[in-house]
């Protein structure tokens, strides 16, 4: 018998890190490691100190809490979703998560059951996939177009009476590529026409190179019935290892997912979800300097571009945290990834890991995480990737 986790692929990140696991690199050459769009750095000075004031001061932080998450920090984000986005949002229609992950899991469960099918545009975030793979429901690839933008009439003629929900991650893992509003709102209005869910992963979102709303969803009096959004606490304050996401939809669909939640986790953190809410009461002008950074490293991916547009790689998506390359070599995009870690010392993704097997865009494709490289490391990363040659 195989199991659901045997059929499913390894953990893509933890596959890279082994291709470096006992490495030594030279510090003339160190490795640039762009495989993890997580921040490595912790949260700001002002955020740890007061997650440590929780820790020795709210007695409350250490119990078990609210299986949907502590009510102020869902009144918190329904009170600045309704200012970022417009339209209503009630606290009711906001759950707490451990982590995004974990809402993308609670939201399926609640969605779909085995043998049912989810619609998710390629190339696809993993954990998605992996994750609908475990459950027994079939992810049917939507491909895109040059834009790395899908196409909501193309996703029509994949609808069947299995579908239970399209999917959209924007600002998108792994294109970095900020879908346009009018895109987000025709695939809503197909899910809605066809009594279906749309899922948005806005993990993203605070890195969005637009101002303003990124779609006009919320505008709708009756997007509770259609939308799922989800988003994450992780990489707006750094709180990678305190797990903290959030789940945006109709308070029906939650309490489902109130039942998932308390098997799965009984609470999410409880000094992740205090320092969630503080962070978003005062530290806005801190995370619009950390946008800022985002924006000035995408716009040195801009500037170093030629350098390797001069050899035949090709920029096919850039926004957020990533740039999502076309390289020129002929071999598979896994064993370049594996062969650059030995020549160039760099460390990405290929696009193997966000594609269906065997699929021939991904043995061309490669996925560039620069939250944690500088503008003068993301040049040298230019440089190398210019001078790389593979073996002949």
């Amino acid at each position: 018998m195989t199991t659901r986790t045997q059929a499913t692929i390894l953990p893509p990140v933890m596959q890279a890190r082994r291709w470096i696991e006992g490495r030594v690199f030279p510090a003339e050459k160190p490795l640039l490691n762009v495989s993890q769009a997580a921040p490595l750095d912790p949260p700001p000075d002002a955020l740890r100190a007061y997650m440590a004031e929780v820790a020795l001061h709210d007695d409350a932080a250490h119990l078990y809490g609210p299986v949907l998450g502590l009510p102020d920090l869902r009144a918190e984000i329904a009170a600045q979703w309704r200012a970022a986005y417009g339209g209503t949002v009630d606290a009711a229609q906001v759950a707490i998560t451990s982590g995004c992950n974990q809402a993308f899991a609670a939201a399926l469960a609640c969605i779909a059951g085995e043998g049912d099918e989810v619609i998710l545009p390629t190339p696809w975030y993993f954990n998605h996939k992996m994750w609908l793979d475990m459950q027994g429901v079939a992810a049917v690839p939507l491909p895109t177009g040059a834009d790395m933008v899908p196409v909501a009439q193309d996703a029509a003629g994949l609808i069947t009476t299995k579908t239970r929900a399209l999917v959209l991650v924007s600002p998108n893992n792994p294109t970095g590529v900020e879908y346009p509003p009018e895109t987000v709102r025709a695939f809503y209005e197909l899910a809605k026409s066809r009594g279906i869910k749309l899922i948005v992963d806005e993990t993203y979102r605070d890195f969005d190179a637009r101002d303003g709303a990124p779609h006009d969803l919320f505008d709708d009096p009756d997007w509770a019935q259609t939308l799922v959004q989800l988003y994450s606490f992780s990489k707006a304050y750094r709180l990678t290892g305190h797990r903290v996401g959030a789940m945006v939809t109709g308070a029906d669909l939650l309490q489902e997912a109130e039942k998932f939640l308390d098997t799965v986790a009984i609470c999410p953190n409880q000094i992740g979800q205090r320092a969630a809410l503080w962070g978003m009461q005062n530290l806005g002008d801190w995370l619009g300097g950390e946008r800022l950074n985002i924006l000035a490293r995408r716009a040195a991916i801009q500037q170093n571009m030629p350098k390797i547009a001069a050899h035949g790689w090709t920029l096919l998506g850039l926004g957020a945290y990533f740039a999502y390359l076309e390289h020129p070599f002929d071999m598979a995009s896994d064993a370049l990834a594996q062969d650059l870690v030995d020549k160039a010392h760099v460390l990405a993704l290929p696009g193997t890991m966000f594609m269906p097997d065997g699929h021939e865009d991904g043995q061309k494709q490669l996925r560039v995480a620069f939250a944690n490289v500088d503008p003068d490391q993301i040049s040298t990363l230019f440089d190398r990737l210019a001078a790389y040659r593979p073996a002949v």
